[in-house]
């Protein structure tokens, strides 16, 4: 299957139309809303299934080098990738220093919606992957956050890390629920899968189509609130940037040897950009960054990019690279 193939089928999928209504209802100015507490019900469920059915495949697998190596790998893409990001936008986009390592914080760190849409391609598709790849996710959202704060700690002579952005950073509800899920599965294993499947299974892409709706919502809402401040050369980086990651993400996938799925979930992880935990850190760390900039281009920019036309670049070069 070519990459337009692929490409073709991502655009026409239920999940990406679905994403694609939300942005376009949201750019027309309709009324159109999901409830708050149905997203965040929601975003909870997909947490939850993704991280348990991640824990049963690890269970199924058994723990072995390649995991800690993966882990390890992950966790410095995250640390390296905001220092990419950084320099990139040193260059393309003018930002002040502060604001720069900000977004690049973004880079460096994961979007779960991002992975999950992958692993939906991947089924779709009939590939299979590490389970275990949703640990790596875990891994790889909070060094990001502290390559950031070292960057601005460098023009600014010293910053003192305050012991709520650690609380954010550790105890992120996100995180918190999707490791706790993730041993819960891993514990249960296939048992624990059985009692529960006709919940988390059947339901999955459903569920996931009506949140992406509510991403487009917001999405659309940052495009039209964000406009003002999104320069040419901003809008480049955030397309630019999940390029490159993916190239990172390829190499230690390909080096890890990982099958075909797992190093597109490693491509996927390192070129998507955060917009739940590292926005909520940002707040505590760096009050002063402009959330319009870092908000818009990680969920406006990037996260489009990466739904509907990324994921199936990324699927097809794995699969040329590895054979699969």
């Amino acid at each position: 299957m070519d990459i337009f193939t692929l490409a073709a089928n991502n655009l026409l999928s239920p999940i990406i139309l679905s994403f694609a209504l939300g942005v376009a209802a949201s750019l027309a100015r309709s009324d159109l809303t999901i409830p708050e507490a149905v997203a965040k019900g929601m975003s909870i469920y997909l947490l939850f299934a993704i991280g348990f059915k991640g824990g049963v495949s690890v269970a199924d697998h058994g723990i072995d080098l390649t995991l800690g190596l993966s882990l390890l790998a992950g966790i410095v893409l995250s640390f390296a990738l905001p220092l990419i990001a950084f320099a990139l936008l040193q260059v393309m986009s003018g930002l002040s220093r502060l604001d720069a390592a900000a977004v690049a914080a973004h880079y460096g760190s994961i979007s779960i919606v991002t992975f999950v849409a992958g692993t939906s391609v991947l089924e779709s598709a009939g590939l299979t992957y590490e389970g275990y790849m949703v640990a790596v996710a875990a891994a790889m959202e909070a060094p990001a956050i502290l390559s950031a704060l070292w960057l601005v700690s460098r023009g600014a002579g010293g910053r003192k890390m305050e012991s709520d952005l650690w609380r954010e950073i550790l105890l992120n509800g996100s995180i918190v629920l999707l490791v706790g899920s993730f041993f819960i599965g891993m514990a249960t294993g296939k048992e624990g899968l059985a009692e529960i499947e006709s919940f988390i299974v059947a339901p999955f892409k459903g569920v996931l189509c009506l949140f992406l709706l509510d991403m487009g919502l917001v999405a659309g809402r940052g495009l039209r609130q964000g406009g003002r401040v999104m320069r040419p050369g901003l809008l480049a980086f955030g397309v630019v940037m999940p390029l490159i990651g993916s190239v990172a993400g390829l190499g230690f996938g390909v080096l890890l040897g990982l099958s075909t799925g797992g190093v597109l979930l490693m491509m996927v992880l390192s070129a998507s950009a955060s917009y739940i935990a590292v926005p909520a850190a940002m707040r505590v760390a760096l009050p002063e960054a402009e959330p319009s900039i870092y908000l818009t281009l990680s969920l406006g920019v990037t996260f489009p990019f990466n739904l509907t036309l990324g994921i199936p670049l990324y699927l097809a070069v794995a699969q040329m690279v590895t054979g699969g």
